[in-house]
C-alpha cells in the first residue's frame, strides 16, 4: 500500500497465468468466470470481484487489474483519503 495523491493504493500481485485480455473487461461483472484456469477453485461462482467492486464503489474508490499472459496479474484498489483533521 502506497499513497498516491490524495488516495490510498493497494497492489496485490501474482505471478500466475494472467488473464486474458478479451476477459480483462468482463470479470468484474457478476457471475464471469475464466475457464481456462488451471486453479480455478470447483464451486466458485464468480461474485467475488463484483463485490470487491461494489465495496471499492461505496467508498468512492476505483478498482482495476493489469496482467500479462503467461506473467502474472496487478489487482489496484484505490480509496480516497479523509482530510487530515490536523491540516
Amino acid at each position: 500500500a502506497a499513497q498516491a495523491g490524495n488516495d490510498c493504493r493497494i497492489c496485490v500481485a501474482d505471478s500466475g497465468e494472467g488473464i486474458p485480455e478479451e476477459a480483462l473487461e468482463l470479470i468484474f461483472d457478476k457471475f464471469v468466470q475464466v475457464k481456462n484456469f488451471s486453479d480455478a477453485a470447483e464451486g466458485n461462482i464468480g461474485l467475488g470481484l463484483a463485490i470487491a467492486r461494489e465495496i471499492v464503489a461505496v467508498h468512492r474508490g476505483k478498482i482495476w487489474v493489469e496482467s500479462e499472459p503467461g506473467r502474472g496479474s496487478r489487482f489496484y484498489v484505490s480509496l480516497p483519503l479523509a482530510p487530515s483533521e490536523t491540516g
